[in-house]
């Protein structure tokens, strides 16, 4: 591909993948940032483009991973900004409970860990990524109320794995004569 076809690839595709980006970023900066970085990235592959079979597909696939992974660093950043160490406040939690949440993120976690490689992705774009259903439909392509099958049944798989794990611990524990 050589600078014209670029060229004329940018004026076609911009205005699309800034609506695509802006619809997941929501905000004009952000979604800018990811047009520029999208074209950065698809002038760096130029040579092996005429290899795909829609070019445009293939940005509208990068812009979504990006927004994506975008969502999550900022997500991360802003949960590192008001974590335990850089915010003084004081804890309503008994030592017990902070140690009983930690175990319990770790038990869900491993759970979630074994969930079907979609019906994860999708758990953890609602529940951890914190997407609505229709940013999820969009980057799924699935309808709404698949996804909505696909949520409810990944929540009651974790939750009835949960109570297991939970019961055969505390059957666990009287057995070996602990305190409850």
């Amino acid at each position: 591909m050589n600078k014209t076809e670029f060229g004329d690839l940018v004026r076609n595709s911009a205005r699309r993948i800034y609506g695509y980006a802006y619809r997941f970023l929501r905000n004009q900066e952000e979604a800018e940032d990811a047009v520029q970085e999208i074209f950065l990235r698809l002038w760096n592959m130029r040579d092996k483009l005429s290899g795909y079979d829609s070019i445009d597909a293939l940005a509208t696939t990068m812009t979504r991973n990006y927004c994506i992974d975008r969502l999550r660093r900022l997500k991360n950043k802003t949960h590192d900004l008001y974590s335990s160490d850089n915010v003084s406040f004081i804890s309503t939690e008994t030592p017990y409970e902070v140690v009983a949440n930690k175990e319990s993120d770790t038990i869900l976690r491993s759970i979630i860990s074994t969930l079907p490689d979609n019906m994860r992705s999708i758990l953890v774009m609602k529940e951890i990524d914190e997407l609505s259903y229709d940013e999820i439909a969009d980057i799924t392509g699935q309808s709404l109320n698949n996804l909505r099958v696909i949520i409810a049944r990944a929540r009651k798989y974790v939750r009835d794995e949960f109570n297991k794990i939970h019961y055969e611990r505390r059957v666990h524990k009287k057995a070996a004569g602990e305190i409850l």
